[in-house]
């Protein structure tokens, strides 16, 4: 198809899905219950652990959000769709944006999370996003005025960047990457750049020597990971061991460079961490290798890879193995992925993806921000979604679709506020599960 023809078949989507028709959001008659949605996903997490979670997601309505893509997910397949596919993120919320080093150590800022990353409509992840920008706002003191005009920032800045994007040929689009540099300019305030230069600062440093340091501690004369349970429990005899064994099975995923340089790494220890929020169950595993000499660290993170909460909405994927599609997703949508990024099957068959823990890795402090920063948080955001999904998907077509107006932009809107009213609905549910002991919770960990 030509560019042409390519912008016409977007715009004629918008017969099968008006722009303005996004802006509705009414629950459906057969919603399923949040709480049972999350009682069903942590079927199969470690028992132990889920009070953690729990805990965590009843904290506040940005944390339930960051916790319940599940839920999400089940409310925008009830409702129509575009049909306009890409790589979605599949949780595209504010704190899954942040700072990361490229190979080349370059501090680039993009999407850091893809557990559940899927092919699916380009809209799914923009309505996250601008959902996650009004319920951050409303949580930090924003009227809804002002938390509406954030989330119309984060979408303009979508349109626009598809729009400019689709002009661009193919390997023009394909290195596009925002630095971390950029962040700067966002900031009005001498005192926000100096916020700003302090979180790239902290970025820079935080690298697996940091982790060294912090993470580790002498024991009978031999470097070890500490143990600070629950949190982190050093493991056990037949983690080890297993842990051990498909390491090798993972070095098989990578590139021979790639292998050539794992190989010059000894292993020296392991430990299970609890991560994140909606993470929290799963099974997640550091581990500590030594290069050159114990001086010269490198953390690895091993995470249990399950289907995304996506997947049972949309049709099948070309992945079978779930480390094997969070890997292709991940390097798919990051403008430069981490060099030791890899995927195998541990014990009973589950599956796991392996990368490095620290890695110049940072994030927003987006409970301090003001007004302002949100709004250029939430316009850098929105820029790298676009950016992400013009990757994958059909940047002529749905720039196409999106158009020069505003329409889309203001539809999405009042969905994401609309949204935010429903997370704030569930997460009373979820706190009153928890007071009527139908979950438990542990609070502050």
């Amino acid at each position: 198809m030509t560019p042409a023809e390519r912008a016409r078949r977007g715009k004629a989507a918008r017969k099968h899905l008006s722009r303005s028709a996004h802006a509705v959001w009414v629950p459906s008659v057969d919603r399923p219950d949040p709480v049972a949605v999350l009682e069903r996903q942590g079927r199969d997490r470690l028992p132990e652990l889920l009070p953690i979670r729990y805990g965590r997601m009843t904290a506040s309505p940005f944390a339930f959000l960051r916790g319940a893509a599940a839920v999400m997910a089940a409310d925008l397949a009830a409702a129509p769709h575009t049909g306009l596919t890409v790589q979605l993120c599949g949780d595209a919320h504010l704190l899954n944006f942040g700072l990361y080093a490229s190979p080349e150590r370059s501090l680039l800022f993009d999407l850091n999370d893809f557990d559940e990353t899927f092919c699916g409509p380009f809209e799914w992840d923009v309505k996250r996003l601008a959902t996650s920008v009004a319920v951050a706002a409303r949580e930090i003191g924003h009227p809804d005025a002002k938390a509406g005009r954030a989330a119309l920032e984060a979408v303009t800045a979508y349109r626009t960047t598809i729009r400019r994007l689709a002009q661009l040929g193919e390997l023009a689009v394909w290195h596009t990457r925002i630095d971390g540099r950029q962040l700067l300019p966002l900031v009005r305030s001498t005192r926000d750049r100096r916020r700003v230069e302090a979180s790239l600062g902290r970025a820079r440093r935080r690298t697996s020597m940091r982790g060294f340091n912090r993470l580790t501690e002498i024991v009978d004369g031999r470097r070890r990971i500490i143990n600070d349970p629950p949190l982190l429990e050093r493991a056990g005899t037949s983690d080890m061991a297993a842990l051990r064994k498909i390491f090798s099975d993972y070095r098989s995923t990578l590139s021979e460079e790639r292998r050539l340089l794992l190989d010059r790494y000894r292993f020296m220890d392991a430990a299970r961490k609890v991560v994140g929020v909606g993470s929290v169950g799963l099974r997640c595993f550091i581990v500590l290798l030594a290069g050159r000499d114990t001086d010269d660290p490198l953390f690895l993170q091993i995470k249990e890879a399950r289907p995304s909460v996506l997947e049972e909405h949309l049709p099948s994927g070309p992945y079978v193995h779930p480390g094997h599609r969070v890997v292709a997703g991940q390097r798919l949508m990051q403008a430069a992925g981490d060099v030791f990024l890899g995927w195998m099957s541990g014990p009973q068959g589950r599956a796991f993806y392996w990368r490095q823990l620290r890695d110049m890795k940072g994030s927003t402090d987006v409970a301090g921000m003001n007004p302002e920063d949100l709004l250029a948080y939430a316009r850098l955001c929105g820029t790298t979604l676009a950016r992400a999904h013009a990757r994958s998907g059909d940047r002529i077509a749905i720039a196409g679709y999106l158009g020069g107006a505003d329409t889309f932009d203001r539809a999405i809107t009042d969905f994401a506020l609309a949204y935010a009213n429903q997370t704030l609905r569930d997460h009373t549910a979820l706190g009153a599960a928890v007071g009527a002991g139908v979950v438990r919770a542990a609070p502050g960990v």
